[in-house]
């Protein structure tokens, strides 16, 4: 069976030579097993973390910081 070649995360194009895919991490799924993330060599700079991610980092971050004053 073939599988389908990686997309890059930045241009949504596939990756069709393997010697340009840089596998950049990997994502949980919520019912499931996730998925990769890949990029083109030359894209692997331009992805940024997950703003999602970040924002609820920040949260935590800010409600602990809160915390610990009191």
């Amino acid at each position: 069976m073939n599988t389908p070649p990686p997309v890059c995360r930045h241009c949504d194009e596939p990756i069709t030579d393997p010697n340009d895919a840089v596998h950049l991490g990997h994502e949980p799924g919520n019912s499931g097993p996730g998925w990769d993330i890949w990029a083109h060599r030359a894209h692997a700079d331009l992805i940024g973390p997950d703003p999602v991610a970040t924002r609820a980092l920040a949260r935590v971050l800010v409600a602990r910081a809160l915390r610990s004053r009191s």
